[in-house]
C-alpha cells in the first residue's frame, strides 16, 4: 500500500484516508491511518470539554455565566431530549445516550475543521451499534420474563405457533448493522462528495463550498446524531417494555 489507501480510482481524488505508519502483530501487519488520528483528536478535545466542564461546575455560581451556562444547557437539551422518549426510565440510561451523541455529533462536525471524520470509518460507527445492541438486549432480559420474550419473538402469532420467529431473530440481528451503515454511509457520501468537489473543480471550489459543508458537516452530521440516538432510545424503550 506504500502508507497511502485511497478509495478513489483517481490519485488526484483524496478522501484523505492516508496509512501513517505500520507495525506487525502477531505476524500480521497493521496501519495507523488519518481516522485513528482524528478519531484520537475528537477524543482529546471531548475529554478536555469534559475537565473544564467538572471544574466549572465544581466553582458553579448561583446565577450561571459563560461557560457554566452552556454546559448546564448541554446537559438540560439532552436531558430533556432522553426523558422526552423514554420517560422515568430516561434516567438509568441518560449518561449513555448522553456520550454517544456528543461522540457522534462532535465527530460529524470535525469536517469543518479539515478533519477526517472518524463516523466516516465503518470500525468507529459498528462497535458504537454493537453496544447500543448490547445494552438493548441487557434491558430486555432485565425487564421481561422469558415467556415475555418469547411471545414477543414469535408475534404476531400465538407463541405456541413460532413461524414468525426466525424472521424475528433477524429482524434483531440486523439492528446494529441497520444502525452503524446508516451512520457510516451517510457521513462516508458527504465526505466523498466534498472531496470531489474539491478535487473536480480544484481553487474554484475554495470559494463557494461553505453551503455544501453547511449540508453535509453541520446539517447531515446533527440528523444522523440524532437519529442513532433516537433509534437507540426506542430500541430500549420496546426492550424494557412496561417499565416508566
Amino acid at each position: 500500500m506504500q502508507g497511502t489507501i485511497l478509495l478513489s480510482s483517481s490519485s488526484d481524488i483524496d478522501i484523505m484516508v492516508h496509512g501513517l505508519f505500520s507495525y506487525e502483530l502477531f505476524g500480521h501487519t497493521f496501519w495507523i491511518t488519518t481516522t485513528h488520528v482524528c478519531l484520537l483528536i475528537v477524543i482529546l478535545v471531548l475529554t478536555g470539554f469534559s475537565i473544564a466542564a467538572n471544574r466549572a461546575m465544581k466553582h458553579a455560581s448561583e446565577i450561571p455565566t459563560g461557560f457554566q451556562n452552556v454546559v448546564e444547557l448541554i446537559v438540560e437539551l439532552l436531558d430533556k431530549m432522553v426523558h422526552g422518549v423514554m420517560g422515568k426510565s430516561g434516567d438509568k440510561f441518560v449518561n449513555y445516550i448522553g456520550t454517544i451523541f456528543i461522540f457522534i455529533l462532535v465527530s460529524n462536525l470535525s469536517g469543518l475543521f479539515g478533519l477526517r471524520p472518524p463516523t466516516a470509518d465503518y470500525g468507529v460507527t459498528l462497535p458504537l451499534a454493537l453496544l447500543s445492541f448490547i445494552l438493548i438486549h441487557y434491558n430486555q432480559f432485565k425487564y421481561q420474563t422469558p415467556k415475555e420474550i418469547w411471545t414477543d419473538m414469535c408475534s404476531p402469532l400465538p407463541p405456541w405457533l413460532p413461524i414468525w420467529f426466525p424472521i424475528n431473530v433477524i429482524s434483531e440481528l440486523a439492528v446494529p448493522i441497520s444502525l452503524s451503515l446508516r451512520l457510516f454511509a451517510n457521513i462516508l457520501s458527504g465526505t466523498i462528495i466534498m472531496a470531489l468537489i474539491y478535487s473536480l473543480l480544484a481553487k474554484i471550489a475554495y470559494f463557494w463550498p461553505g453551503a455544501l459543508h453547511a449540508y453535509f458537516d453541520v446539517f447531515s452530521g446533527c440528523i444522523q446524531t440524532y437519529v442513532f440516538c433516537m433509534l437507540t432510545m426506542t430500541y430500549i424503550s420496546n426492550a424494557i417494555g412496561g417499565e416508566d
